[in-house]
C-alpha cells in the first residue's frame, strides 16, 4: 500500500477539481482516479459529487466502481470520506426521483426536505453556509470550533436512527450534517468550499494514521 495516497474517485459526478485543489492546499497530492489498480494501492478514498443520486449509483456501477469500493472500504477497511452525493450514495436507499438503492454501507435513507408540517417554510435546495451542531465525535472536528459555518448545496438529506451522527443542522428542523461509522466519514456539506473550517477538515482526514 502506497504511504498516504489518497484517492479522489472520478464518477463523472461534478466537483472533482475543486476537491482536489483543497487536498492541495493542505500540502496533499490526491489523485482523481477512476482506475481500479490505483484505488486499490491507496490508503484514502474519497467520494466527492453534485448531482441525483440515481446518475451517481448508475455511473459508479457502469465504472465498475462499486465492488471495489465494497472491497477496499468494508473489507480492508480504508479509510473514506464521503461529500453532499458521496455522503447520499453510502445510504441503502435513496427516494430522488424514484427509489433507488445506494451503497448499503450504514442504515439510512436519502429524503427530499418537507416543510409541510413546519411554522418555517424554506426555499429548496438548501443553498449557502449555515452552522454544525457537534453530536459525538467525530476526528476530523478536531480543532474546530462546534456551531462553526460550513457551505451547503442540497436538496435531499440523510435520515437513518444509527447512532453515527456527528452532526446535525438546523434548517427548519435539525437534520443530519455529518455522520462517522468505523472508517467512514461522510458530511453533507461542501468542505472544499467551507474556507478555513473546511480545510482543517480535509487536514485532518489527511492526518488520520493508519486504518480504523
Amino acid at each position: 500500500m502506497l504511504n498516504n495516497q489518497i484517492v479522489i474517485i472520478d464518477y463523472n459526478m461534478g466537483n472533482l477539481r475543486s476537491v482536489q485543489k483543497a487536498f492541495e492546499k493542505v500540502g496533499c497530492d490526491a489523485v482523481i482516479t477512476n482506475n481500479h489498480e490505483i484505488i486499490k494501492n491507496a490508503s484514502k478514498i474519497v467520494l466527492p459529487g453534485v448531482g441525483a443520486f440515481k446518475d451517481g449509483m448508475k455511473n459508479l456501477e457502469e465504472l465498475g466502481l462499486i465492488e471495489i469500493l465494497n472491497e477496499e472500504v468494508l473489507k480492508n477497511k480504508k479509510l473514506f470520506l464521503g461529500i453532499c452525493l458521496g455522503m447520499q450514495l453510502v445510504a441503502k436507499k435513496s427516494y430522488e426521483n424514484g427509489e433507488t438503492d445506494g451503497l448499503g454501507w450504514v442504515d439510512a435513507e436519502v429524503v427530499k426536505f418537507d416543510f409541510t408540517d413546519y411554522d418555517k417554510k424554506l426555499k429548496i435546495p438548501h443553498v449557502g453556509w449555515n452552522n454544525v451542531s457537534y453530536k459525538n465525535n467525530n476526528l476530523l472536528f478536531d480543532g474546530i470550533a462546534n456551531n462553526s459555518d460550513f457551505y451547503f448545496v442540497h436538496s435531499y438529506y440523510f435520515k437513518t436512527n444509527e447512532d453515527i451522527v456527528t452532526s446535525t443542522t438546523d434548517y427548519g428542523f435539525d437534520f443530519v450534517s455529518s455522520v462517522n461509522k468505523d472508517n467512514i466519514y461522510a458530511f453533507q456539506f461542501h468542505p472544499e468550499k467551507s474556507q478555513t473550517a473546511g480545510l482543517k477538515l480535509i487536514e485532518n482526514f489527511v492526518n488520520i494514521n493508519g486504518e480504523l
